[in-house]
């Protein structure tokens, strides 16, 4: 399949930042002028034709706007003939300081929020309004939180940090890998289950960290963590594009290199000592793929994992997760007795329902399974899902009869 204009632009958008923002030392003019080259570039590439160097293309576009707002500014007037130069082809394309960007959007003196927000904006390329719906915040709410970040970052120098400071940023710099990979695995938003530009750039730029960091067990955790989950996306979809729930994928369509892989990095980190939360998601997904059959799964050994996992982070998506472990070990009763407990800390997440429809289809109670099924199709925002969740209710529920009667 041929790669859409939406999508390269999505994959230039962080390199084509880290260029301007070298060149001008002003991070956030530069994350400006690149939206606005991207704008420009969506409306006329479908029409004139992608350019021989989209690339090249977005960098001229962006230093051209970033000369027409330094010039608006009297006090940065002396730096505008070393700046307004049109970079070459070979400038453009033969550096990619995505990473860069990456951690510069981890900068210290953000809050961890606004290091994520940005950092999916700029270097994952989703919009304001899907950040918003990860973070379960208003679209509003997060444009401000975006703009005060890049407000925060003015000055800052844009090369990557040193040895003394990986740790400060490190933490925030995982947590957005991790969120834009499962934007990429399961997009909350829309028709398409999968957006592997995300997932695949998630994986992509966690393996640029592991590379600097090769002896650091929660960036090789995570690394496994996407590595593990990513082998199952081939059979996550049905023919038509439908979803697949894990217990009923062909797991001989698994990507067995990737699952190899996987089990090596985190068997590796474990060995290292301390053990992080990546360190135990990975080590799940690693016994989820060492089954060869959903029966085969070693529910307890998960159960014991998602114990330690909740205590550590305190999530309650963890322990949404532990609930559903907790039931294929002690019965769906224990598990719904669980769920009961988060309805204040998750509330209105489709995720409750879908989950405690699921217990109640585990427990025969079908009326009760196909209210929340139907419950959770109407708060999810993603379509595959929504249906997925729509066609689930209408398996379980009774058949209507057309004469209007009922049994006796």
């Amino acid at each position: 399949m041929s790669e859409t204009v939406e999508d390269l632009l999505r994959r230039c958008a962080p390199q084509v930042l880290g260029v301007v923002a070298r060149r001008f030392g002003d991070f956030a003019l530069a994350e400006d002028a690149v939206q606005e080259a991207l704008l420009a570039a969506s409306r006329h590439w479908p029409a004139d034709g992608v350019p021989d160097n989209p690339r090249g293309w977005l960098v001229q576009a962006a230093v051209h706007r970033m000369t027409d707002l330094i010039r608006s500014e009297a006090a940065r007037r002396r730096r505008e003939d070393e700046v307004s130069r049109e970079p070459s082809p070979g400038d453009a394309v033969d550096r990619d300081d995505t990473l860069v960007v990456l951690f510069l959007c981890c900068h210290p003196e953000l809050t961890p929020a606004s290091a994520i927000a940005l950092t999916l904006r700029a270097v994952g390329g989703l919009t304001t309004a899907e950040i918003a719906n990860a973070f379960l915040v208003p679209e509003a709410t997060l444009s401000q939180r975006i703009t005060r970040a890049k407000q925060k970052l003015r000055g800052a120098s844009f090369a990557l940090p040193g040895p003394d400071e990986y740790a400060a940023r490190l933490r925030s710099v995982l947590h957005v890998l991790y969120l834009i990979f499962n934007e990429g695995y399961t997009s909350s938003v829309g028709g398409a289950l999968h957006r592997t530009e995300l997932s695949g750039e998630a994986i992509r730029l966690t393996r640029a960290v592991h590379a600097r960091l090769p002896s650091d067990p929660e960036v090789a955790g995570l690394l496994a963590l996407m590595l593990l989950t990513d082998a199952r996306r081939p059979a996550r979809t049905g023919p038509d594009g439908e979803l697949v729930p894990l217990a009923e994928q062909d797991r001989s369509r698994w990507d067995r290199s990737l699952i190899v892989e996987g089990v090596e990095l985190i068997m590796g980190a474990l060995e290292r000592g301390a053990i992080g939360e990546y360190q135990l998601q990975a080590s799940i997904a690693a016994i989820h793929d060492d089954a060869a059959r959903a029966e085969d799964t070693d529910w307890p050994q998960i159960l014991g994992m998602y114990g330690l996992l909740e205590r550590m982070t305190g999530n309650p998506v963890v322990s949404l997760n532990r609930a559903v472990a907790v039931a294929m070990v002690h019965g769906p009763a224990e598990g719904l007795a669980l769920i009961d407990a988060l309805d204040d800390r998750l509330p209105g997440h489709y995720r409750l329902d879908a989950v405690r429809a699921h217990l109640h289809e585990m427990a025969g109670d079908v009326p009760r399974a196909v209210a929340h099924y139907r419950a959770a199709a109407a708060r999810t925002t993603s379509v595959p899902e929504q249906r997925y969740l729509v066609d689930r209710a209408a398996r379980l529920a009774p058949p209507v009869s057309s004469a209007g009667g009922g049994a006796p």
